[in-house]
C-alpha cells in the first residue's frame, strides 16, 4: 500500500475509466466501509461504497451527469456531495478527498473534499 500521511494512493491516473468506479475495500483506506472511487466528466470522486439505503455498492452503479444510481433500488447520489438526489434514498452518502498528484489517483479517506 502506497500511502502519504493518511492519502492512500489507490490507482494510476488512466486506471479509472471515465464513466468507471473503482472500489477500494475498507483494509486498504483504514475506514470503516469500502470508498467508491469515481471518474466523470474529467474529475474524480469518492464516497462511501454501501449506498445509505440497501446494502448495494455505489461502484457497481451507473454514473451519469455527475451522480451515481444505485444498482439495487435505483437511487441517485450526487458525486460531488454525497446528497440524496431521489428516492427511495434520504440519507447522504459521506464523501472523501480525492485528487489526481504525481501520476496517480490518492485518496484522503475520512476527509472532506475541498472546493
Amino acid at each position: 500500500m502506497n500511502t502519504t500521511g493518511n492519502a492512500v494512493r489507490v490507482a494510476d491516473i488512466g486506471d479509472i475509466e471515465e464513466g468507471e468506479a473503482l472500489q477500494v475495500p475498507a483494509e486498504r483506506t483504514g475506514h470503516g466501509d469500502a470508498i467508491a472511487v469515481f471518474h466523470e466528466g474529467g474529475a474524480y470522486y469518492a464516497l462511501d461504497d454501501t449506498c445509505s439505503h440497501g446494502q448495494a455498492s455505489l461502484a457497481d452503479g451507473w454514473i451519469e451527469d455527475g451522480q451515481v444510481e444505485c444498482p439495487l433500488h435505483s437511487a441517485r447520489f450526487c458525486l460531488k456531495s454525497g446528497e440524496p438526489q431521489c428516492m427511495p434514498a434520504t440519507l447522504a452518502a459521506r464523501t472523501h478527498k480525492v485528487e489526481a498528484r504525481d501520476g496517480g489517483i490518492w485518496l484522503h479517506p475520512g476527509q472532506e473534499p475541498t472546493a
